[in-house]
């Protein structure tokens, strides 16, 4: 399937609406307005590939609604040539609009599937991340430390792993709560063992599981 003229029409309204929502960061805001949403997506859910809502994708998991990916990326604050780590590659499509930011990213799933289809989408589209297979909450400590960590599910409290994982000065962004919602926290590390915590509203995630899925 191709990006139609028609797709990069609908993409334009769907960034508009994320822009009215409150998203101000307009690198956040082009880099998404390039990613082609809709190839991520099942075919059965094509035609709602630019209304800004979740929709489920294989294994249970979901692609998230847009203007999440939008908020989780503006509090991340990623610049071109930072080393970025997301857990939780599902889609690939959060890790398209990282690498459209210019983070060299790298990108671990638990679940088999979508640890290999990822790669099939992103790749043909000249998206290439880093992907590993692996447990998310171990983080990828072999490659540590990382100016940003992404978390794309929901986790009952923050990973002590992943925030050692975080250089100093570094950023990550995660969904912390329960089956019922999450308080979106955003950590600044701020020296070896100084951490500067805040929430920034109630989401919706699938839960951060650990260990790996085949």
């Amino acid at each position: 399937m191709q990006d139609s003229y028609r797709h990069k029409g609908l993409r334009k309204k769907l960034i508009d609406s994320l822009r009215s929502k409150g998203i101000r960061d307009e690198s956040v805001l082009d880099a998404m307005n390039k990613v082609p949403r809709h190839l991520f997506m099942d075919s059965s859910f094509i035609n709602f590939s630019y209304i800004d809502k979740a929709f489920p994708i294989s294994s249970g998991q979901t692609i998230s609604q847009p203007y999440t990916v939008a908020f989780q990326t503006e509090l991340l604050e990623v610049k071109k040539h930072l080393k970025v780590l997301e857990v939780g590659t599902g889609s690939g499509y959060q890790a398209a609009v990282l690498v459209e930011l210019g983070a060299r990213v790298y990108t671990i799933e638990r679940i088999r599937e979508l640890y290999l289809s990822a790669q099939e989408t992103l790749g043909p589209l000249g998206y290439k991340p880093r992907f590993f297979y692996g447990d998310g909450y171990e983080g990828l400590p072999s490659f540590a430390p990382f100016d940003r960590i992404l978390v794309t599910a929901a986790a009952p409290e923050i990973p002590e792993k992943l925030k050692e994982q975080l250089a100093d000065g570094g950023i990550m962004v995660i969904p912390v709560g329960n089956q019922f919602g999450q308080k979106m926290a955003r950590i600044v590390r701020e020296g070896n063992d100084n951490f500067h915590y805040s929430e920034h509203g109630y989401f919706s995630f699938v839960p951060l599981l650990k260990g790996k899925s085949k």
